[in-house]
């Protein structure tokens, strides 16, 4: 099954089903799926962001209250950046091992196979006890069974989804759902009523959003400060087919001091730079591999990062590339379509 689509009172589950009314028996059919597993395997994605953790700790809690067997999983050998320190359940993932055998498998914020990393060949070998549930609307569906949603972050869909579980929420699992919504929202600056709706719901849980937010996004020591503005001195501005072009790149020894929250401010200053169109952030992970983040207001993005392997959303997306840096930049701006696809 492959679907594709495009804030409550405390406890008030007629209007959490609103989220996505027309889609609840899809959510349905993933709850009973998950409810008749005796373990899952819950599996974020690579180099985690909030929304990643957010998504995976919150449906742990909610299996965990239910009383089925569970884990977290994220395929890579590296622990979570430091700003994701104060989501509840974080430290219980497990980093850098193989899948359990037994289980179903549920992927949340996974946007393709490979972003499961180091389980990609699980995965990709025994799709029949895979689950995705993902806001990603390049998401190709690389499971048995995958919800497919476009929303404003995946922890809106896990919200969805305890609800058809019947788990109650608490203040731990509000705070993992709010983390993902307000840091893959932008700080509630992009999205639908929606998000305004469950951020009202998950307050009511006694949040300490300002505090949550400085956790997440805002703290930034002096050196990060530094770091960032030796990346901002260097953008690049490309004028090309008819689109002006901001290129600003994270070289390795800058990103190995770099702390996570600088990361996303630099990809929010892309966003941002006046008179750009589409703004670009290289990350540098090696001599010749990189991260390629893609944001715009004006241009799918989203449709670019496909071309080349990734996806994403239609303001914000994302790839890996593999070359020097010229060769990655002239890929990036040949993909980019010519003003009659426009």
């Amino acid at each position: 099954m492959l679907t594709r689509t495009s804030a409550p009172v405390k406890g008030s589950s007629a209007l959490n089903s609103q989220l996505f009314a027309e889609h609840a028996p899809l959510f349905a059919e993933v709850a009973a799926r998950i409810r008749a597993a005796d373990r899952v395997n819950v599996v974020a994605h690579i180099n985690p962001d909030a929304d990643a953790i957010g998504s995976a700790c919150a449906l742990a809690k909610g299996l965990t209250a239910l009383g089925i067997d569970n884990d977290v999983y994220i395929g890579q050998p590296l622990p979570h950046p430091a700003n994701m320190r104060t989501i509840p359940g974080v430290d219980e993932i497990i980093y850098g091992e193989t899948l359990p055998e037994d289980g179903l498998v549920v992927t949340v914020d996974c946007a393709s196979a490979d972003r499961t990393g180091a389980f990609l060949v699980d995965v990709s070998d025994n799709p029949s006890r895979v689950v995705v549930i993902d806001h990603h609307n390049t998401n190709p569906g690389f499971g048995d069974m995958n919800l497919i949603v476009e929303s404003e972050s995946t922890t809106t869909m896990i919200r969805e989804l305890l609800d058809h579980l019947g788990v109650e929420l608490d203040e731990d699992i509000a705070y993992c759902l709010y983390a993902g919504l307000v840091t893959d929202t932008g700080s509630f600056r992009w999205g639908t009523p929606r998000m305004h709706r469950l951020a009202a719901e998950l307050m009511g849980y006694g949040l300490n959003t300002r505090q949550i937010a400085l956790d997440l996004m805002d703290t930034m020591s002096a050196t990060d400060l530094q770091l960032m503005g030796a990346v901002l001195a260097e953008t690049q501005i490309i004028p090309v087919k008819g689109l002006s072009v901001a290129v600003l790149t994270i070289p390795t020894g800058l990103l190995a001091r770099m702390s996570q929250p600088t990361v996303e401010a630099i990809i929010d200053y892309a966003r941002a730079l006046e008179g750009t169109d589409v703004g670009v952030v290289l990350k540098q992970y090696s001599s010749k591999h990189w991260a390629m983040s893609l944001r715009s207001t004006v241009l799918n993005v989203s449709t670019v990062a496909r071309s080349l392997g990734g996806g994403g959303h239609k303001a914000a997306a994302g790839y890996s590339a593999t070359g020097s840096r010229s060769e990655v930049v002239r890929d990036l701006l040949d993909a980019l379509p010519e003003p009659a696809d426009r």
